[in-house]
């Protein structure tokens, strides 16, 4: 599968992204596409491996990774374990950081709405999710702030101000 270079498109493929969730992007998609479809798990055997085995894992990293180191892997991890043992709404949790996700990169919405994915196919979903921080030069196996240093760009995260919409006061 070919995946067109932000030159082709006329635009780089991080527009509309803040700066600091800025990888260096492996493969690109059309702008606010999906790098690989849900269904795609066996593209990359590894993470469908850990996914398949260890989800609350998966989870953990993606969940670190989508609100930019704020939220520690083990802590989104375990409290994902918990409510898949004891409660069985893990998909509701899951559900949250796929749409962050899909806001953080304009993703759309499919091939259903999040709930509807995250309930019926939560191991396909979290595999695409990976798949997706991965496809945008994440190492997911290191935290995000390492992920910073290694593209670096930690300083310039660092350093500017947050951008606040013209007519809104603080």
């Amino acid at each position: 599968m070919h995946y067109p270079k932000p030159n082709e498109l006329g635009q780089p493929s991080h527009v509309g992204v803040p700066p600091a969730v800025v990888g260096t992007p492996i493969q690109f998609s059309a702008a606010g596409q999906w790098t690989t479809g849900l269904c795609s798990c066996f593209n990359d055997c590894n993470s469908c491996c850990l996914t398949l085995w260890c989800p609350c894992v998966s989870f953990g990293r993606i969940a670190h990774m989508t609100d930019r180191g704020l939220t520690s892997c083990c802590g989104s991890a375990s409290l994902c374990c918990f409510l898949c043992l004891c409660v069985g709404f893990h998909w509701i949790y899951t559900c949250i950081y796929r749409r962050n996700l899909r806001m953080l990169y304009n993703l759309p919405e499919s091939p259903c709405c999040d709930c509807c994915v995250e309930y019926c196919c939560t191991c396909c979903s979290l595999c695409q999710m990976y798949r997706e921080l991965q496809n945008r030069g994440f190492n997911m196996s290191l935290g995000f702030h390492q992920n910073l240093e290694r593209l670096g760009q930690a300083t310039q995260a660092t350093m500017q101000p947050p951008q606040v919409p013209s007519g809104m006061y603080m």
